[in-house]
């Protein structure tokens, strides 16, 4: 989920299993709401015979980007559009999940192969290739990714941290801010508190800002 307050928008992703398939298959919608009624503003369905809509980030352009985890795509929905577009398609995203925006820039992470990447974009708004960021230990399982204060939060859902990540240039300095959480799968920072989904618990907990 996203709360997008300048568009007074919740975004969400919903998941629904294709009976008898196997290995099991997903159609997944995007889907906005209003955040003061909770009327449905928007429903978009991710193309496709097996999809999952996993994370979103709003843009510098105030477009939202969608990853689509086994696709290995990156959809765009420019403000006030009804249907996405798709923004980049590439081998190393297969299992991409997490993706924000720091200081303007595209960062996603992949969960499958527990990578980082820069997305470089031109000045016409098109994506270039993946570029491979260097951490200097391992993360764990990347899920639901934000920025705030300059780095990168990442909440890891195979090893239950949620880590810091310094970025300068194409290599990263990774520092653990908390262990012990049962499946963390999302991170949002809101002022001097990053709020946590664990979904091994089924709770959301909170922890306080590092400085």
């Amino acid at each position: 989920m996203l709360a997008d307050a300048s568009s007074t928008t919740l975004w969400t992703c919903q998941l629904t299993p294709v009976p008898n398939t196997k290995p099991a298959q997903r159609h997944t919608a995007l889907r906005g709401f209003d955040l003061s009624t909770g009327a449905e503003k928007l429903r978009w369905n991710l193309p496709g015979d097996n999809s999952i809509c996993n994370d979103f980030s709003i843009g510098p352009d105030h477009a939202l980007y969608i990853t689509d985890t086994i696709n290995s795509k990156i959809y765009k929905l420019p403000a006030g559009a009804s249907a996405a577009e798709l923004f980049l398609e590439d081998r190393a995203l297969y299992g991409i999940d997490g993706i924000t925006f720091l200081n303007g820039t595209l960062y996603v992470n992949n969960v499958f192969s527990n990578n980082l990447y820069r997305i470089p974009v031109d000045a016409a708004g098109k994506a270039g290739q993946p570029v491979d960021i260097w951490m200097d230990q391992q993360i764990k399982g990347p899920d639901g990714m934000r920025a705030a204060n300059g780095k990168l939060i990442v909440a890891e859902n195979g090893s239950g941290k949620i880590s810091v990540i310094t970025v300068n240039g194409d290599k990263t300095s990774v520092t653990v801010i908390k262990e012990g959480l049962k499946t963390p799968t999302g991170v949002e920072p809101a002022g001097d508190t990053i709020w946590i989904a664990e979904r091994g618990a089924g709770t959301a907990v909170s922890i306080p800002m590092p400085k």
